[in-house]
């Protein structure tokens, strides 16, 4: 699946920043570049961006008068150095808001986030085509697609996180917090048992009083977790 979007940002720095992000992730098609909003309402009429990358502080038509002027099936992620902004935004019903400076990390799981989006809309039928299959991280230097089935448990390090899958004898070791790795995964599937661990339902093999057997690896259940967890055994 191809993500086409668009930037619209009055500072020629930022568009081209974004610009790098956007050149490295492989469903992310970018249709156009923009430095104010008259220029972005002429693009969408033409080009109907599916996810448009919108500053908020622009001469003449901020970002949030644009957002008002697009379509329904025109999505947005907010892009601005103005965290008083937050609220509006998702008035709007913007997608995701970004403040600056973006860095690479959080610029990959707002489009995660559209990816997402965008698999359960064109999908609505097939239940089991709304989630998605996989999931891309940065690592090191390098993107990589992480397929979920193959996810055994994810462990949080402050600001990294360690994906252990099936398929690497190492960890993979993204920089990202639990939070947004939980928000990027499907709940059906994963589910979050301590403040430091993530865990594929389908990968447990045992539950040993306060502990998840996976493999060869015990996984603790934190206090206020227990109940969550409980629950969903049940679903």
């Amino acid at each position: 699946m191809n993500i086409k979007c668009i930037i619209v940002d009055d500072e020629p720095l930022a568009v081209e920043l974004l610009a790098s992000y956007a050149a490295k992730i492989p469903f992310i098609e970018l249709a156009g570049k923009y430095n104010n909003a008259t220029d972005a309402i002429k693009a969408v009429r033409e080009i109907k961006p599916d996810l448009i990358f919108l500053d908020i502080q622009m001469p003449e038509i901020n970002g949030l008068e644009l957002a008002r002027m697009l379509p329904e099936s025109t999505r947005i992620v907010f892009t601005t150095a103005f965290e008083q902004y937050a609220i509006d935004g998702y008035r709007v019903n913007a997608l995701d808001y970004l403040l600056k400076p973006i860095s690479y990390a959080t610029f990959l799981e707002a489009c995660n986030k559209a990816l997402h989006w965008f698999t359960l809309l064109r999908n609505p039928v097939d239940k089991a085509s709304e989630e998605p299959t996989s999931i891309f991280v940065k690592s090191e230097y390098k993107l990589l697609q992480i397929n979920l089935d193959s996810i055994r448990y994810i462990e949080g390090l402050k600001d990294y996180v360690k994906i252990y899958t099936d398929d690497n004898r190492h960890p993979v070791l993204t920089l990202m917090n639990m939070k947004a790795m939980e928000q990027m995964l499907p709940q059906s599937r994963f589910i979050r048992v301590h403040r430091s661990y993530i865990v594929n339902k389908a990968k447990i093999r045992e539950i040993e009083r306060s502990n998840l057997i996976l493999g060869e690896t015990s996984i603790p259940i934190g206090d206020s977790y227990k109940q969550s967890f409980m629950d969903a055994l049940t679903t």
